[in-house]
């Protein structure tokens, strides 16, 4: 792809905004979850059902059918997130406002109430901003992958973004950020900035369960180069809000701040990574922790569908099929179920 003319980047904001809104009848799919279900259980099922909704574009091997699929997807994963979130604390659905930009429209739908007005703070738009541009995509993760197997039998794309979903759902890949903020919310209750040192300690330990969350990379081996501008941002955010001073928020910088100075983390390249100051950023925002896999799949999205269209326009492309050696037992005969 190449970057569009002022024109077609024009075109197509226009466009995204125009398919913001959901098909009502969608919304009220919404009832059939408990209150208290998690939030990447409902996104699994809404984005999953939407091909039962959006039945004019599910031709992929038409180009037009792929590119109406691909702009409904980004554009409407965030008013599902965003109603995935009201729904479980029971507010009324906010409608997307299309003067607002995709960051400051996903904070309307969130935090607005039909009560009164609601004006998105600059600061913390651009901060979404940047985690979504961050996180839209990451080379061939599992989500990754399972999005691109999903699609190479043929699948629409809403099956497919929902087996990415399901697949980030899992701790090992897309919630180290919720992660990160639970190991703060432990350290925190077991007293604070006080008890850092002993935590610390048993980080070191090479006898002891406790991990570091947030810090290094499997695939950046020195610094992680997005944490970077999130580091930057973090205390923006943080500055913006009047939150130096708040526990949890002192708790994470002075981590930062022995991580970066210890020379047991610094030998070991254990730098904060782009998950420890993302988790940092939407708790500061107001983002529940439940729901930060799913501010992930939103960004993700972009990157699932950019990969999922590069696939099926390859003319060699065929179906998925990982090979498996078998290292089992060896040829063995039926025993009798009476003498076993």
């Amino acid at each position: 792809g190449e970057l569009p003319t002022a024109t077609q980047y024009d075109e197509y904001v226009t466009t995204v905004k125009r398919h913001t809104m959901v098909h009502e009848q969608l919304m009220r799919l919404y009832q059939g979850f408990r209150r208290d279900a998690h939030p990447m259980a409902i996104l699994v099922g809404v984005v999953g059902a939407l091909s039962a909704y959006y039945q004019d574009s599910l031709d992929i091997t038409n180009p037009e059918h792929r590119l109406l699929a691909a702009t409904r997807l980004v554009a409407k994963m965030p008013t599902i997130v965003a109603m995935a979130y009201k729904y479980t604390v029971g507010q009324p659905f906010m409608y997307p406002r299309n003067e607002l930009n995709y960051a400051e429209n996903f904070l309307h739908m969130m935090f607005a109430t039909p009560c009164g007005p609601y004006t998105p703070n600059p600061v913390l738009a651009r901060a979404l901003d940047r985690i979504l541009i961050l996180h839209a995509d990451h080379e061939q993760n599992a989500s990754t992958s399972t999005v691109r197997l999903s699609g190479s039998s043929g699948a629409n794309p809403y099956a497919c973004i929902a087996s990415g979903i399901a697949c980030l759902w899992g701790p090992a890949h897309g919630g180290a950020n919720e992660a990160c903020l639970n190991m703060l919310f432990d350290i925190q209750r077991q007293g604070g900035i006080e008890k850092i040192g002993e935590f610390i300690k048993q980080v070191k330990d090479k006898d002891s369960n406790t991990k570091l969350m947030g810090f290094g990379h499997r695939v950046y081996k020195n610094f992680d180069p997005r944490a970077t501008l999130m580091r930057e941002t973090c205390h923006e955010v943080l500055n913006e809000l009047g939150l130096q001073n708040d526990p949890l928020f002192k708790l994470a910088l002075e981590l930062e701040r022995i991580a970066l100075e210890d020379d047991y983390f610094v030998s070991r390249k254990l730098y904060p990574n782009v998950d420890f100051y993302s988790g940092i950023v939407q708790k500061a925002i107001g983002i529940p922790v439940q729901l930060f896999t799913g501010i992930f799949a939103m960004a993700r999205t972009i990157g699932w569908i950019a990969q999922w269209n590069e696939m099926i326009h390859d003319p060699e492309q065929k179906i998925g099929r990982p090979r498996q050696l078998y290292v089992g037992a060896a040829r063995r005969g039926v025993v009798s179920k009476g003498i076993r």
